[in-house]
């Protein structure tokens, strides 16, 4: 173990391979250990088990219980040295689970900045978070999902494997998500509809009244035309030549990924 300062319980364990930062905090009966590196003041709660390789930024709280870096529960991982990364002044609550990457996937799985995970928060292999997210209880993604920034994950959404989701959408407690989700969509039920756009959300982000327009403006055009995809998106981008709020729509839908919900 490489140490700078900070506060260690004498029940903690911490492997010979686990590098701190500064102001580092670990409780009662933590277990680090295999190829972790630590940035500077992060706090891990009791008996919180990380383990490697693994990369965590600066000012993360691990609270009681959390499982990170563990081995994922694909059935074709055998051990490989895969990898979890980790950002930055993320709250990773009790129970929370995230797992490294698959030989056959991405081989990391991969966690933003600015994130609350809420309790029994589920990341499975190869997922992508993006920044300022919010998981409610008992969030669950699956493997090889990719989530953009400032999405709300309602308690006990869950999201089928390769699904995405895109920036400032929101998903509704208990949403079945099977396909994607398109930006600033907000979805919900068994499985997931689409239910309009984020508009508060948005507002509270800081999006003019002309932009949260214009995003209304490419949702009805995707949602309420009866248009094909395909045939949206050329529509969608006249919008987003003016408003560049509207570009992350245009680039979500060109990529068909599993197809969005409808």
């Amino acid at each position: 173990m490489t140490q700078a300062t900070g506060i260690i319980d004498k029940s903690a364990h911490i492997g010979q391979d686990v590098i701190l930062g500064k102001n580092v905090t670990i409780r009662e009966n933590v277990i680090i250990e295999g190829r972790v590196t630590i940035g500077d003041d992060c706090i891990f709660e009791p008996f919180c088990i990380i383990r490697g390789p693994t990369t965590i930024g600066r000012n993360n709280h691990f609270y009681q219980f959390c499982s990170i870096g563990e081995g994922c529960q694909d059935l074709k991982y055998a051990g490989e040295p895969t990898t979890l990364t980790i950002g930055d002044n993320n709250i990773i609550r009790e129970h929370v689970s995230m797992h490294r990457g698959t030989i056959q996937g991405r081989g990391n799985t991969k966690v933003g900045s600015d994130n609350l995970f809420m309790i029994n928060t589920h990341i499975a292999h190869d997922c992508i978070v993006g920044d300022h997210c919010i998981f409610s209880n008992n969030a669950t993604l699956a493997g090889h999902v990719v989530i953009d920034d400032y999405v709300v994950f309602g308690g006990l959404a869950a999201i089928h494997q390769f699904g995405r989701v895109g920036c400032h959408a929101m998903i509704g407690g208990m949403a079945a998500l099977n396909m994607d989700v398109p930006p600033y969509v907000m979805a919900a039920g068994h499985y997931a509809k689409p239910f309009g756009i984020n508009k508060r959300g948005l507002q509270r982000r800081g999006f003019s009244d002309e932009a949260i327009s214009a995003i209304f403006q490419a949702y009805m055009l995707l949602y309420k035309k009866h248009l094909t995809v395909e045939d949206a998106i050329p529509e969608i981008k006249k919008i987003a030549d003016e408003f560049p709020e509207v570009v992350p729509f245009v680039e979500f839908l060109k990529d068909h990924g599993r197809g969005i919900i409808r």
